[in-house]
């Protein structure tokens, strides 16, 4: 593939995977993206999973036609991308690397040696001339590892991004953009909304004419929508009006009175409202809704003078990634001692300017009248922003 006249893709994609980083569903595998500038003097960008060295290497050879790179390029040193150093190393004994100095500390832990007589070493605005193309490197700490560097090619207009802009899925499958790009970045990067801030404030002062990732396609049209979504992504902003209910129900009963709520809320008018029972769904597609529409409710059960431990693990992940700025509303269930609300607010005690709603609902063991007519008053506030009394 044919990213320009000089930048060659030579990644891979990955088929046999069903869990990437041993958690994340992925039906449709993931790509390894590498690139080769072939320029007077030639640059590999980032190697690719140790299962497919192989694979790579070809690529390599086939794209340079027996020309030996003068340079590898490392930008992320999670193993997706740096597991086939060695291997490139062995093909390419005098061929120079080039990454961050963190990078190099890395390499040492993970190889056992920072390649010390072949390091270049860069950091912000240093760069590497191919001939007529210039590689400028801007360092991207924690997006989302601390080694990090993103490169700008001045010559192509090409941003080789690293993790930013990545996506689930591999190459040869058709299949929406946002939608598992939004799941990788909650599930992957969204702790560091700041650094990915900071990153995108760099990189508004380059003139961006292609994106090139470590994982999914390379981004050459509409460019603004996707950087819009990472700004928003990264700001923590809402990207859609809508209402989120994610619950768990153990006999039954709390689904009923989800079910009920839902349907309130469409007989309201709510635009938009996704139900994910906590416990069967993709944890990462309820962790992605959560963060796409600006409106939640929990809806659980008190579980040993706790919450149930699908909600409490979908609580830990919304708070490991710095939820925040939404509106939340509380249902719990309990036969005796329903304790549910007052845990689900305290495990959401560290996410910053969430507007828990007046209204919130308790059913003791099944909805009763009393109950319907808590989640009648709820649904009213979620979708008219109202506290009304009967």
């Amino acid at each position: 593939m044919n990213i320009t006249n000089d930048i060659k893709y030579i990644g891979v994609n990955d088929h046999e995977i069903d869990l990437f980083e041993g958690q994340y569903i992925v039906p449709n595998g993931m790509a390894y993206n590498s690139y080769v500038i072939d320029d007077e003097k030639t640059a590999v960008m980032d190697s690719v999973d140790i299962r497919f060295s192989d694979e790579w290497l070809n690529n390599i050879d086939k794209v340079l036609n027996g020309r030996k790179p003068d340079f590898l390029v490392v930008q992320h040193m999670e193993p997706d991308h740096s597991a086939s150093i060695l291997a490139f190393t062995t093909a390419y004994p005098d061929t120079k690397i080039v990454s961050s100095a963190k990078a190099f500390a890395m390499m040492k832990n993970f190889f056992g040696t920072d390649f010390s007589e072949r390091q270049i070493v860069v950091g912000e605005g240093d760069t590497l001339s191919l001939g007529k193309h210039t590689l400028t490197f801007v360092t991207a700490p924690m997006v989302h590892w601390p080694e990090v560097i993103v490169t700008y090619d001045s010559f192509d207009k090409v941003l080789f991004s690293a993790d930013g802009f990545g996506k689930f899925g591999a190459l040869d499958t058709d299949e929406d953009w946002a939608c598992e790009a939004r799941r990788y970045y909650f599930g992957i990067v969204g702790k560091y909304g700041p650094q990915v801030q900071s990153l995108l404030k760099k990189a508004a002062s380059l003139d961006i004419q292609k994106i090139c990732p470590l994982h999914g396609p390379i981004l050459s049209e509409n460019l603004g929508y996707y950087i819009d979504l990472y700004d928003k992504w990264s700001g923590y902003t809402p990207e859609e009006e809508g209402i989120v209910i994610a619950y768990t129900s153990v006999y039954g009963n709390t689904k009923r009175a989800v079910l009920y709520l839902a349907e309130k809320l469409k007989e309201l008018g709510a635009k938009k409202v996704v139900l994910n029972d906590l416990a069967r769904c993709d944890m990462a597609e309820a962790v992605e809704d959560a963060f796409r529409y600006d409106r939640l409710v929990l809806a659980t059960t008190t579980y040993n003078a706790d919450i149930f431990p699908f909600m409490r693990e979908f609580i830990g992940h919304l708070t490991e990634r710095s939820y925040q700025n939404r509106k939340v509303a509380l249902i719990e269930n309990g036969s005796w001692a329903p304790l549910a609300a007052k845990v689900m607010k305290e495990g959401l005690s560290r996410c910053r300017n969430l507007d828990f709603a007046t209204n919130s609902v308790k059913i003791l063991s099944a909805l009763d009248e009393n109950s319907r007519k808590e989640i009648d008053l709820l649904a009213q506030e979620l979708v008219y922003g109202l506290t009304i009394e009967f």
